[in-house]
């Protein structure tokens, strides 16, 4: 983490049959109601891929292993937008164990691209879903 920004990561999580988790956030929180990529902080002592590893199993229950964790893009808050500064680094996962649920509150759901991009979401997850489904 550095000074006046952070470091998120998130997860896109694919399934077999090509529908993509989005998790929607509790009501009462930052962007609450609104669907997004699960992840979250990365801490000082972790990598990026660790981080989500360990997210993934606190927001879902899942196990996923940073070996599964590929990279697939980048988004970050510009000056003057509101709220803290991110820069959100997105994976993409195709293999993990368990069946996702949404262990900290809200709702989870699996959707096709077309759907995950109607979807209401924060800002930064707009971005990332349009690059993440630009060719789908």
């Amino acid at each position: 983490m550095s000074e006046g920004w952070m470091t998120v990561v998130a997860g896109a999580l694919r399934a077999g049959d090509g529908r993509w988790l989005m998790h929607r956030r509790p009501e009462g929180k930052h962007h609450g109601g609104l669907w997004e990529f699960p992840g979250g902080k990365v801490e000082a002592s972790e990598m990026p891929q660790q981080s989500l590893v360990r997210e993934l199993h606190e927001e879902l229950g899942i196990l996923a292993c940073a070996e599964h964790c590929d990279p697939a893009g980048f988004a970050e808050s510009r000056l003057g937008d509101s709220g803290p500064r991110l820069v959100i680094l997105l994976y993409t996962l195709t293999a993990w164990e368990g069946d996702p649920r949404a262990v900290e509150g809200g709702e989870i759901g699996w959707f096709t691209p077309a759907e995950a991009l109607a979807l209401p979401k924060p800002p930064l997850d707009v971005e990332l879903a349009a690059r993440l489904f630009r060719n789908c």
